[in-house]
């Protein structure tokens, strides 16, 4: 299938949870699609280590994963260099997903030093065969996550690469090689517009970046005219950040003792090692503005440990925080406080909201130990608006395009 006949196969996503190390397992994906979530990324996984270690491989894939009952729509995704280890991994869950995707946007150190994810964008050669392997020997479709450069022009010619090289999606994050941790800053969604209107029309497109609530899904959509919005940290630490079905606070807020217990019952149920290995970083998310009011449960959960660790020692830790949450509800005045306050617009098109601290809600990154406001933040690729000498060098490149033969598909 191409790409648009797959989009409509698996239902036309609106709604995708992003490819992260350790955090997109099963378990989790589960529980994001009770939330909202159409389409679910597998955490990116190795290629070389899949690919030749079983011992890894079983940390990162059980026989659960890609069930057609509770597991799809699925994207596996993988980074590599090495178009035949990478393969060799893709070719072990062919039959368990609906696409395999290239990961050309992780930032992080280990990217560099492994020389994968974004720092890829340095070899559009190797990209190309790793893209074109996967295209011309899988039975199913390969799709690729990019971020942009400050270059607009620049960012253009790099997807039309990554299509070229027989991508069916493309999901592009509005954020540079170089926006991560203290530097992180908005997306910039003019740019992904601007991507999205010089792609072929018919290309599937995915939007990434600036998810805080629900409200910004279909704003995201009407500003980039986007396919499906993929959120990473939005759905990490509020799962109903996809839920726009309705206004049900307790589906878009959902209260961190439900959330906690749902989401434990998921790994009890499927009691895997990949699900495992995420159990602590997924609670202190879910408790990240609940933990600082009630700070005895950080080093409860600080201290447990995936291989020895029972589950009746994090049933506990549950439990507590269901009894915690429990005496807030006993307040008299509790349907008076448990409401979420809508600010007014911003700047930058979206609205911040008060949210009750037992309930989940967005993750504020601090810069330098202060929150900043959206108008604060640097925005990815901001300083090469298309201006007319653009828009000639475009042409340029167009016509030039149109004059060169086409490369095998």
């Amino acid at each position: 299938m191409n790409g648009r006949q797959l989009y409509e196969h698996i239902g036309k996503p609106i709604t995708i949870v992003a490819p992260m190390v350790d955090q997109s397992e099963l378990a989790w994906r589960i529980l994001s699609r009770r939330y909202g979530a159409d389409l679910c990324y597998t955490p990116m996984f190795h290629a070389k280590l899949f690919a030749t270690q079983e011992k890894h491989r079983a940390s990162m894939w059980s026989k659960f994963d890609g069930d057609k009952n509770i597991d799809r729509p699925l994207v596996v995704q993988f980074c590599a260099n090495d178009p035949e280890y990478l393969l060799q991994a893709a070719k072990l869950v062919e039959d368990k997903c609906d696409a395999v995707d290239l990961n050309l946007g992780c930032p992080q150190g280990i990217a560099r030093r492994g020389k994968y994810g974004a720092f890829l964008m340095d070899d559009w050669d190797l990209i190309f065969k790793l893209i074109r392997n996967l295209h011309d020997n899988l039975s199913i479709p390969v799709t690729a996550k990019i971020r942009v450069y400050d270059d607009w022009e620049k960012s253009l010619q790099y997807a039309k690469m990554v299509l070229e090289a027989g991508a069916q999606f493309i999901t592009i994050h509005g954020r540079t090689r170089d926006m991560k941790g203290q530097k992180t800053g908005l997306a910039n969604w003019k740019i992904l517009k601007h991507l999205r209107d010089n792609l072929p029309k018919d290309q599937v497109f995915f939007a990434n970046g600036n998810i805080l609530y629900s409200d910004d899904i279909q704003r995201c959509i009407e500003s980039t005219t986007c396919d499906a919005v993929m959120s990473a940290e939005g759905n990490l630490y509020n799962p109903g950040t996809f839920w726009t079905k309705d206004d049900d606070i307790n589906k878009k807020f959902p209260r961190v003792d439900k959330l906690l217990r749902e989401y434990f019952e998921i790994v009890k149920k499927y009691n895997t090692l990949p699900n495992k290995i995420s159990l602590k970083s997924h609670f202190f998310k879910i408790l990240h503005a609940f933990a600082p009011k009630h700070p005895e449960l950080r080093p409860l959960i600080g201290c447990m440990k995936v291989h020895q660790s029972s589950m009746q020692e994090w049933e506990k830790i549950v439990e507590n925080v269901e009894s915690i949450v429990e005496k807030i509800y006993e307040d008299p005045n509790i349907h008076e406080i448990d409401v979420i306050k809508k600010g007014e617009a911003e700047e930058w098109g979206g609205t911040y909201k008060e949210v009750p601290y037992w309930r989940c809600q967005p993750y504020f990154r601090k810069i330098y130990g202060e929150v900043l406001c959206g108008d604060q933040l640097k925005v990815a690729a901001n300083d090469n608006p298309i201006n007319e000498e653009n828009k000639e060098n475009r042409k340029r490149i167009h016509e030039k395009e149109a004059e060169s033969p086409n490369k095998k598909k």
